[in-house]
Formats: structure tokens, sequence, C-alpha cells
């Protein structure tokens, strides 16, 4: 068995065209019947403000898959602690004896979510946004906006956040990191009217989008919502939307943003609702037209979490990095 721990995980594994090339492989296969994809199981832990959640999933042909676990303790951050933490183990898909443990602590989580946003964004967001805004100022909103450049060029980012140092951090990092001009929004409401993008990256579970905010030409993708519980987007919007998109539609209607517009009414299950891999796959197109409003709802599936798992494995294997154990 291979073991890698952290540091060798984020050297094999930067947030890279073709690490993007492997997650958007994995929702082409999963939308062409071509992935075996278990429901999520969730550990919730309330009185520690924690989750705990198993995801995995089987690309058809491929040697292994990878079953990930993944923390989320929102209040890690009185214990000086990151919220995020997990680990991933590579399983033969021809014998089911383990290959590897990945010690990532949560990083590849990070770069597969980051990257399913950048494919969103590749397929739905305005050829140019002129401004890109982002609610949140934790680890996942520094993942989405470094892969949102793998795939759009801008240089006005603005965000908002409810912790001022944090949000001051964030501002000052990805100024220095990416070279961006960061403006530092009073509201949600700021963000979004001042927007052509707009990417939601909190645990909130209260929505903090309303729908009459939106404005022509938007692109909304919300990625913080995955539990039942969670909601950043208010439901009305989807009835606002031109075009509704997912990474999983039977998943996000059982948890996601899309579970809170079904439930209130706002779509039902006639609604049409484009899945990324139908439009990476090349079966369903992308965005029509620039005034177009569109939103993608990421709860995160499996098939993301075995492809970067692998990517990492086989980098490993062949660059010699690790230790193996009998």
């Amino acid at each position: 068995m291979l073991i890698l721990n952290e540091k060798e995980i984020r050297q094999l594994v930067p947030m890279d065209i073709p690490a993007l090339q492997a997650v958007a492989e994995g929702f082409r296969k999963l939308s062409c019947g071509e992935a075996t994809l278990p429901p999520i199981m969730r550990i919730d832990v309330p009185e520690h403000n924690g989750e705990v959640d198993v995801k995995s999933a089987y690309l058809h042909g491929l040697n292994a898959f990878a079953i990930k676990v993944a923390a989320g303790f929102f209040d890690n951050a009185s214990l000086g602690l990151p919220t995020g933490s997990g680990m991933m183990l590579v399983v033969s898909a021809v014998t089911g004896f383990p290959q590897a443990v990945l010690l990532d602590n949560g990083y590849l989580t990070d770069v597969r979510t980051g990257l399913a946003g950048a494919l969103a964004a590749q397929y739905l967001a305005p050829a140019n946004p002129q401004r890109v805004g982002v609610i949140g100022s934790g680890m996942q909103s520094r993942y989405q906006i470094r892969a949102l450049k793998l795939v759009r060029e801008f240089s006005q980012l603005i965000v908002y956040g409810i912790d001022p140092l944090a949000v001051q951090a964030y501002a000052q990092d990805m100024q220095a990191e990416l070279g961006l001009s960061v403006q530092i929004a009073a509201s949600p409401e700021e963000v979004v009217r001042q927007s052509d993008f707009v990417v939601t990256t909190t645990p909130s579970h209260q929505p903090i989008v309303k729908a009459e905010w939106l404005h022509a030409g938007l692109h909304i993708t919300c990625m913080g919502a995955d539990s039942e519980h969670k909601q950043e987007i208010e439901a009305l919007a989807f009835g606002k939307a031109s075009r509704i998109a997912c990474d999983s539609r039977a998943q996000c209607l059982r948890l996601g943003e899309l579970h809170h517009a079904l439930q209130t009414g706002v779509i039902d299950q006639q609604t049409p609702i484009t899945e990324l891999g139908e439009i990476v796959a090349g079966r369903l197109p992308g965005r029509q037209s620039p005034e177009e409003i569109t939103i993608c709802d990421l709860t995160g599936v499996g098939v993301q979490d075995t492809q970067i798992a692998l990517l990492a494995y086989h980098r490993a294997l062949s660059q010699g990095v690790g230790m193996k154990i009998d």
C-alpha cells in the first residue's frame, strides 16, 4: 500500500488544467451512465456544529476508485483549527484491496470542489466578466477564485463575509496571489448587483442571496448547501433563472439549493435542469446568450473524488513519491 502525506499531495496535484480535465471526465462519465454513484453517507455532530461526509464513485472501466471521508466542523476557528479536514482511500476495482491512503487533510476535496466551480463557469458564466463576486471568506472562497482563473480572465473581485478580519485577510491574499483588485462589500446585495459572476461559499442555514437582486447576464454558482438544512440562495431565485444547472440532479433535489426550490414549489420534477456532465459531454449547450441568468447548484459528487484521488495516485507512482508498506 502507498501512503501519501499532505505535503506530497499538494506537490503532486496543483490547481491546473490536467486536474480540471480529470474532473470534467468524471462528470462526463456520470452523465453518460458510465459511473456507479452511491448515496452520500453523512454523520451530523450537532453538539460541535460539525458533520462528516463519506463519498465515493466507481467510474466504469477504471482499475481503481476512491472512498473519501471529509469533515466540516464550523466552530473549529475558536480552537485555532481549520473547519475542514479529510482523507481518501484508493481501492482496487479488480480485487477490492486498498492500494493507497491519501492523507490530504481535505486538500483534494478543496481542489476538486474549486475545479467543479471552474467547469460551471467555463460553460455557463459570461465570457468576459467585468467583475467577479464571492460571498464568504473561508477556504473554498479562495479555491473557487483560483480555479476560476483557469477558465476566465478578470481583474476585479468583490467580496462579502460576516467576519471583518477574515474578509480583510482574504482581500489581501487574493490581491497578492492573483494580482486582483479586491473590493470589500458592505452587503451580499452589493456583491450580487455589481457582479457578472457570483460564487457563494458559505455553510449558511438561511438564504443570503435574494431573487430581487438578480439581473440580466448574471451567473451564480452556489456550492455551500451540501445538506438539507443549508441554504444560500432564496428559492424564488430559481424562478428568475433562464437556465438551471447542477452537478447531480437527483442529489441536488434531495439536499442542495434545488431541494428548497422544489419544496417551496418554485420548481417541480418536470422543470428543465441541466447536469454539468451533459454540457461537458456536448449533449446539451452551455450559456446561449449574454442576457441569460444562470444558476448552478453544486453539492459535490463522488466522481470528483475518484478522479482527483487517482490523479494524485498515478502521479505518485510515476514519480516514485510516497511511502510503501506491506
